[in-house]
């Protein structure tokens, strides 16, 4: 075992704290949404929004922030984690999940919030910020995923990370019949979304195995999730990447940087990242290099990678009295 295996990220982060208020929030006659806040009740705000899309939140996302001075809030998106229906794809875009982050901060009655997000989170924190820069204090974005086609290309067709994991690659690929590899995305999606239940779970697991084994820079295989969670998680990731985010461009994010640029901002990536690869974090400090930016040279994807738990710690620490 290596040294950057030994060390556990959990050590870097603020002790465990409980939730001082949960709840749910009916954003549309299909979706109701779970919620909660941690921390200061009277602090400063700040908005954990997660990954994957279709991962939810889990109680270690509460310890990035300091609990004394933060006002910690977490919310599961459409579909994911303790929101309702799990793993409904209907009405279920960025765009509303854009809507749903406004309508979580009118009804928690904050003005403006720090707003945090990895991975997907990163997608959705700079499409909210964009949408809505008046709302955001300051933005802190990990893993960057900018939802282009050549991001999806490099991750789900040969060519990319497949020469990277070889011996995790074949499984993922020699599930889909070889007149269907031309796009995996699409078969995929076929396979989640039919009547066949057990199917669905089969490739479901075939589907988070393959980005499981990409994530860190060692690797190390989730063997526990749960089913339905797992089968929630792929049909809703495999939603997005098939839709490219919803985005009307090909570089949406990009090209709408100058509305955040006034923003103060933090961008963290690992420089062995796999899933998401580095050349999108590159490009978007190109463009915003306002924003304070940090290429980590010994970490792959994951938040729960040591390097890149303490850069996200010390990003909110910088925030917390602003």
């Amino acid at each position: 075992m290596t040294t950057q295996q030994k060390k556990n990220y959990t050590d870097l982060l603020y002790p465990k704290i409980e939730p001082y208020d949960t709840g749910f929030i009916r954003v549309s006659e299909i979706h109701t949404l779970y919620y909660e806040q941690s921390g200061n009740p009277y602090g400063n705000p700040v908005i954990f929004l997660h990954g994957g899309p279709g991962s939810g939140t889990t109680p270690n996302d509460r310890r990035y922030f300091d609990p004394k001075v933060y006002r910690i809030i977490l919310m599961d998106q459409r579909g994911s984690g303790k929101s309702t229906p799990l793993g409904c794809l209907e009405q279920n875009t960025t765009w509303d999940l854009v809507s749903d982050i406004e309508k979580l901060r009118d009804h928690l009655k904050i003005d403006k919030w720090v707003v945090f997000g990895g991975s997907w989170g990163s997608t959705l924190s700079l499409t909210y910020s964009e949408t809505h820069p008046d709302r955001v204090k300051a933005l802190i974005v990990r893993g960057i995923y900018l939802s282009r086609e050549s991001e999806i290309l490099w991750f789900n067709q040969e060519g990319g990370a497949s020469n990277l994991f070889p011996d995790y690659w074949d499984e993922y690929y020699e599930a889909i019949p070889e007149n269907e590899r031309d796009n995996y995305v699409a078969a995929y999606y076929k396979r989640l979304t039919s009547n066949n239940e057990e199917e669905k779970l089969y490739y479901a697991k075939i589907w988070t195995k393959w980005e499981d084994s990409a994530s860190k820079l060692y690797i190390d295989i989730d063997t526990d999730e749960d089913p339905k969670k797992t089968l929630s998680y792929a049909r809703i990731e495999c939603h997005y990447l098939i839709n490219k985010g919803f985005f009307d461009t090909p570089n949406y994010l990009l090209d709408n940087i100058d509305k955040i640029r006034d923003i103060p901002g933090v961008i963290i990536q690992g420089r062995y990242d796999c899933i998401c690869p580095a050349t999108s974090a590159w490009e978007l400090h190109k463009k915003w290099p306002e924003a304070e930016f940090h290429m980590l040279p010994d970490c792959g994807h994951s938040p729960t990678e040591y390097g890149i738990a303490e850069k996200l710690v010390a990003a909110a620490d910088k925030f917390k009295y602003l």
